[in-house]
């Protein structure tokens, strides 16, 4: 969902958001089918090149590659809607607590949001908001590829009866030609990076992870990374990423690969009890920011420069926050998904006072 990518040059910071052109006679959906797919759950989705929108099935353990034709050009505008989630359930002719939001991402070309949303029964639906309506984009007779994952962790429960296999896909991006997605394996060391080409091939990378949990105070290799990206320090790719409880951690990306096992870095503890739900990173007034919505804190917002410029690695046990300094949002507590409408501006769903859920935009 969040595709900028930014570096530091000397001292500034130059920050690129990256705009996705359509070719005409595109290769990149030249091995695509039309049919069904058979998507059995969307866990999460992503924007890549030429409104194409991968969506990750982790019941299938399979990442689709949908084209979804939506492909002329608009600029960003304002957006707001109250009971949201009432709005959408309406257009599926049922109420707001028989849906519920799994994902939201936005067209870099067209600015169309697009929503991925179980239903009653589980169907996955795949809804997008143009213009303030609502149209339900077609899962039955649609232009796909399609690639399962490699290994995905077993359809089983852990010691405390939570279902794993909802996590062989937790998060995904597209990024520099390759989908990446974080989740867990059946490896022994589960907590898993993988990374390939697309257009789909053979060709899968699937690195273990490993990372110290200061809240928990140990090293772990069984938490799926919940939401990352991909942020450039001097002129090296690094994979920033959070987990439940909440260990802000960078892996360089060029040793994500194979099927290596990693050890990341971690530069910032957020709290225990607290699971972060998105990450973006946004521009403005020339300087670059993550944002991270979460359960415990508002959304929370670090300044680029302190990501980069940190040699802090927490290797011990802590109480409470430590590590890079990040400022709480007043205003956008409760927020549940995130994604960029431009390189300044970002749309995001929020949990009113009354329970309903608001869709929003700001420049932050």
């Amino acid at each position: 969902m969040k595709k900028i990518v930014f570096s530091i040059i000397g001292v500034g910071l130059a920050v690129t958001f990256l705009s996705y052109i359509n070719k005409p006679n595109s290769t990149l959906t030249s091995n695509f089918v039309t049919g069904n797919p058979e998507v059995a759950s969307i866990n999460a989705i992503s924007f890549g090149p030429e409104g194409i929108l991968f969506l990750g099935d982790s019941k299938n353990a399979t990442i689709f590659a949908l084209d979804t034709k939506d492909t002329k050009t608009k600029n960003a505008s304002e957006v707001s809607m109250t009971n949201f989630d009432t709005n959408l359930a309406a257009s599926l002719g049922t109420t707001a607590e028989n849906i519920k939001i799994t994902d939201m991402a936005v067209n870099p070309i067209s600015k169309a949001i697009y929503f991925s949303v179980n239903s009653e029964d589980g169907t996955p639906l795949l809804m997008k908001l143009n213009n303030g309506k609502f149209e339900n984009v077609s899962l039955k007779n649609a232009s796909y590829s399609k690639i399962e994952l490699v290994n995905p962790v077993d359809d089983v429960k852990d010691d405390r009866g939570r279902d794993q296999r909802v996590w062989a896909i937790a998060d995904l991006k597209y990024h520099n030609g390759r989908v990446m997605v974080s989740g867990l394996s059946n490896k022994e060391f589960s907590s898993t990076f993988r990374s390939m080409p697309f257009p789909f091939t053979n060709n899968q990378d699937y690195a273990s992870l490993e990372m110290y949990h200061a809240a928990h105070g140990r090293y772990e290799t069984y938490s799926p990374i919940k939401t990352f990206d991909v942020v450039n320090i001097d002129k090296k790719e690094y994979l920033l990423a959070s987990y439940t409880c909440t260990p802000l951690v960078l892996f360089p990306m060029d040793e994500l690969k194979g099927t290596n096992h990693v050890k990341g870095r971690t530069i910032a503890e957020i709290g225990a009890g607290n699971t972060p739900l998105d990450m973006i990173v946004m521009e403005k007034n020339g300087k670059s920011y993550v944002l991270m919505a979460n359960t415990r804190h508002s959304t929370v917002k670090f300044d680029f420069e302190s990501i980069a410029s940190t040699k802090a690695s927490l290797t011990e046990k802590v109480q409470g926050t430590d590590g890079i300094a990040f400022e709480a949002l007043a205003d956008m507590k409760d927020v549940v998904q995130l994604d960029n409408l431009d390189a300044e501006n970002i749309a995001y769903l929020q949990k009113t006072a009354d329970g309903t859920l608001a869709l929003k935009s700001s420049s932050i």
